[in-house]
């Protein structure tokens, strides 16, 4: 009865939605206030086979790039505007790779999809490969031709040593995702300069990404119940803080019908976590999240139905005793099969990785040296240091 309810109520709420935003996208027209517009493309993964591509186009609301003086009130407009999002439905696209052209519609949300077959065989040395999308038509008044941007899709190399799935909230980045106020603050107020990683993250996956063959090319994924409406922030907050690049697999928040009360969080990472694993099948990989949330029953399911496949567990602690509680137990429950580690810090997840052959002994001083600098720039401590030096050995790329 429940679900029935929901269904039905999502379908009428899916149906106002729907009227209320060709409503504005005929307002918007008729008066000429449309932004400019722009192409979103999304980090995404393929194969030697088939290459897949996620986007969107949008009006640019003009969020401004992070800086480490930006102010409240900043912040809070450029997240704003983030939410606020003015989407382009039934825009054309068209996506060039490898000399062909191929269209693409937007649906009505903005989005775009497609899946590519290349056509000459990829540069296996290369982890990104680079396409080019051009916005060819849209019924919106500021539309003008020659729109176009570069989209890059990952394929992990032959001789990649396993790959890795990682959280982002409260895993990588502090969020505070048990306190809603707490959360609210450290997302609202503060922008892809000033929200803190944990300390020695960016030193430990990168230790991770380098793996024992020096080649620097083991390939991150990042699965988050974060909304699309993040990307930007979430995907320079990567790069700034030297964190390996990879995709960013997040959440469509909105109010359609099977999103209004939400696809919840445990299903929307189980089925991202297992298109990878279904995309690299001789692939094994290692999972890393927190204990905050659901991501150890979540990788329990994993593990269950990909017997084999999952090299170990890192669950960072939040310092919950309930928490801790249902780790420590799933734990115990696949014991024999993977470890499943509950860990106090990056170190204590580096000496594990050493220790078990994933990466270089050597490799844990150096996450010490970073976790210790990243401690004095969260303490507000000005520090001369500089980060955590990348292993000499990077053949293949960087991020």
């Amino acid at each position: 009865m429940e679900n029935d309810w929901k269904k039905k109520a999502g379908s009428v709420i899916e149906r106002l939605d729907d009227s209320f935003d060709l409503f504005m996208q005929r307002f918007r027209n008729r008066f000429g206030l449309y932004k400019p517009l722009q192409i979103v493309p999304y980090r995404s993964y393929g194969t030697v086979n088939r290459l897949y591509l996620k986007g969107r186009v949008l009006a640019n609301k003009g969020i401004t790039g992070a800086a480490d003086n930006d102010n409240l009130l900043k912040n809070l407009v450029n997240m704003y505007r983030r939410f606020e999002s003015d989407e382009v439905r039934d825009a054309q696209l068209r996506v060039s790779f490898q000399g062909q052209e191929h269209t693409v519609i937007t649906d009505k949300e903005g989005y775009f999809v497609i899946n590519l077959e290349p056509q000459t065989p990829l540069v296996l040395e290369d982890i990104w490969h680079e396409m080019e999308v051009e916005l060819v038509k849209a019924d919106i008044s500021s539309f003008v031709p020659g729109i176009t941007t570069k989209a890059h899709v990952l394929v992990p190399p032959p001789d990649a040593e396993y790959g890795i799935i990682s959280d982002i909230d409260d895993t990588i980045v502090l969020t505070s995702a048990t306190d809603v106020i707490k959360m609210s603050q450290h997302t609202f107020m503060n922008n892809a300069r000033t929200r803190l990683p944990f300390a020695g993250v960016s030193a430990f996956y990168r230790s991770l990404q380098l793996g024992r063959n020096g080649k620097r090319n083991n390939p991150f994924f990042y699965v988050s119940s974060s909304p699309w409406n993040m990307y930007d922030l979430l995907h320079d907050f990567l790069d700034i803080n030297d964190i390996p690049a990879g995709p960013l697999l997040l959440r469509d928040f909105g109010l359609m019908q099977n999103k209004f009360f939400g696809a919840d969080h445990m299903s929307h990472k189980f089925k991202e976590i297992q298109n990878i694993l279904l995309t690299y099948p001789h692939l094994n990989f290692v999972l890393i999240g927190d204990s905050g949330q659901q991501d150890a029953p979540i990788y329990k399911e994993v593990i269950k139905n990909f017997p084999g496949r999952i090299l170990c567990v890192y669950i960072r602690d939040v310092e919950l005793e309930d928490r801790a509680k249902i780790v420590t137990t799933i734990s115990e429950e696949l014991k024999g099969t993977v470890e499943m580690l509950l860990v106090k810090d990056t170190a204590a997840a580096a000496k594990h990785a050493a220790d078990n052959g994933l990466i270089y002994h050597e490799e844990i001083q150096k996450v010490e040296k970073q976790k210790e600098i990243d401690k004095d720039d969260a303490a507000g401590t000005a520090t001369q240091q500089t980060p955590a030096p990348i292993s000499k050995d990077t053949r293949g790329v960087k991020n």
